[in-house]
Parts: structure tokens; sequence; C-alpha cells
């Protein structure tokens, strides 16, 4: 009862919300020994809500529910050694805790330990076990589990390399929402990869990537409007999208923003528009950028002719054998 009024109290349940009146009621809770109270008391030291921020305060009580068994706090417990949150930062305790939450099937926890046997933070690096452990996560519907689990069948680690099953959990985890996913299934779609080719639905895996402010996906959407792949072509949408990964920095989109302002493509055609966003691209080592700046230099196309230039230019992109 004490616990259940502390969350009364926490949540506003038919009491007016008060932190300090949750504190009291999960403190009494908790120093009679309830796991689920010390754990909410643990994490109303960890966040300051009712009580002073006090990590130390937060571990201590996490450490009491989680060697009562209590998952989540064994789950937070686990972060606090992976932060060095009011312990002393230890991936291999982090890993400890995180293994005794997911042996509960607590769905986070599974996660992290996929995270950990991949990285090898605190254990030796395995991608079997990496596996092993992102597939039970992502089983249980985690989203960014299933995302990192069809990169790793991707690209063949710890398991049997295979588009279709990367397809498979990519699909899974864009239906919810994780925009990585949906940028990855896009283009497996616009590619024919590990699926049938059709460019209707990378348009509408990468619309929903690009709308959730993925660079890539704004720019490949960019290129289905500029050739009509999937969608009606329309140059105004093509820039559109690149000019929305472009000012983000995206170096491809800058440089298909600035060949759509050399050939007045969707906009006012503008040399000097063109050069700012070659540059752009050019400076962070996008040879098919470099190599048109190289011939804006050589033609004098919206800056003042150089040969010195233009071969500073040419010699970059040669250097990434852009023929």
């Amino acid at each position: 009862a004490q616990c259940n009024l502390g969350y009364c109290y926490d949540y506003g349940f038919g009491v007016e919300k008060s932190y300090a009146d949750a504190v009291k009621w999960y403190a009494l809770a908790a120093n009679n020994g309830l796991a689920k109270a010390q754990y909410n008391l643990g994490s109303c030291y960890y966040y300051g809500k009712g009580a002073d921020k006090s990590y130390t305060e937060a571990v201590k009580w996490f450490r009491n529910a989680a060697e009562q068994g209590y998952a989540i706090a064994q789950h937070n417990l686990g972060l606090c050694y992976y932060y060095g949150h009011g312990v002393e930062k230890s991936y291999a305790e982090a890993l400890q805790w995180f293994a005794l939450a997911a042996e509960q099937n607590y769905v986070e926890s599974q996660f992290n330990l996929g995270v950990f046997y991949e990285n090898g933070l605190g254990v030796a690096q395995s991608y079997t076990e990496a596996v092993k452990w992102y597939t039970l996560a992502a089983e249980h519907g985690s989203a960014k589990a299933q995302y990192v689990l069809g990169v790793l069948y991707d690209e063949g680690r710890g398991v049997e390399k295979s588009s279709t099953e990367a397809v498979r959990w990519w699909k899974l985890a864009a239906e919810q929402g994780n925009t990585p996913a949906q940028y990855n299934l896009g283009t497996c779609y616009y590619d024919g990869y590990g699926v049938q080719q059709s460019y209707t639905e990378a348009v509408k895996w990468l619309h929903l990537a690009a709308e959730h402010g993925d660079l890539a996906a704004q720019c490949l959407l960019g290129v289905c409007f500029g050739f009509g792949y999937g969608v009606e072509k329309s140059d105004i949408e093509a820039v559109k999208w690149y000019r929305l990964a472009a000012e983000q920095g995206y170096a491809q989109a800058q440089y298909n923003l600035g060949t759509c302002y050399s050939y007045g493509t969707g906009v006012e055609e503008s040399e000097t528009e063109a050069i700012k966003w070659y540059r752009l691209a050019a400076e962070q080592g996008y040879a098919q950028a470099q190599y048109n700046l190289g011939i804006c230099y050589k033609n004098g196309l919206g800056v003042e002719k150089s040969y010195d230039e233009a071969a500073k230019w040419f010699q970059l992109a040669a250097d990434k054998n852009y023929a």
C-alpha cells in the first residue's frame, strides 16, 4: 500500500501530484524491503524528483532491488556502471547486471548485451553472442535490435550473410518507425537487394525516413523526384529534398544541388550558386564535386579562371580514382 500510494503521488492518480510525498511513501516501503519501492526510490534520486539528485543514493536503492532479482533495477544498475554514475565506471560490472536482467527477458538489457558483445565491452568480442542477444531483443519487439540484426545479416557478421534476412529485420524495425531501417529498406527496394525491385516501395520508405530527418534518405528521395522513379517527376520537389539535406551538410546532396543550379533544373540557373554548393561538397572530399569545381575554374564558370585552382581540384578528384 505504501508503494502504491507513492505511485499515486508520483503520477497524480487520485491525488494532487507531489514528488516529495511520493518519495516519502516509496522510502517507507523501500525500508520495509519492497523491491519495487526500492527501484522507484532509486529513480527519484537518479532524476532528482522529490529529493536532491544523488547518483550515490540511486545506486544504493537500485542495488537493493537488483539483489532481490528486480529486473529493471538490475538494468538501471548496469547503466550506472556503464556511465559511472554513483559508482566507478566498469563495463564488466555493467555486463553482469545487464546479463541478470536479460535472463529475465528484460529487452533493453538483451539489446545492451548485444552491444557489449559486438564491441567487446567488458567481455571478449563475439559476433555470435551479439547476434544471440540481438535476436532475443528483436524477437521481443525491439526496433533498434531488429535494425542492428539486419545490419549483421547484411554484412555477414556472426551469421551467414543474407540480404533476405537483412530485409526481413529492417522491415520489422521500419514498421515500428525506426528511421535507419526505413532508409535501408528504401534502398533495398530501390536496388532490388534482398527483395523484388520497386521504386514505388522505395519512395514510400525513403519518404518516411526523410521526414524523420535522415539526410541520405532526403538526398535519394530527391533523385527519385528528379528522375521520376516511383513518383511523378518533379524537378522542384527534387531540389526541395536536395536542399534540405545539403543545408545540413550532406555532401552528395550539395553536389546534386550544385548540378541543378548549373543546368537550371528546378531552380533558376546560377553559376555562382552552383560553385557554392560544389565547393561545400568538394571540401568534404566528394570527388565528383571536386572535378566539377575544377571544370569551373578551368573555364571561368562562376569564378575567375585559374588553371592552378583547376589543377588542384582535378588532382584531389584523381586521387580518389575519379576518371
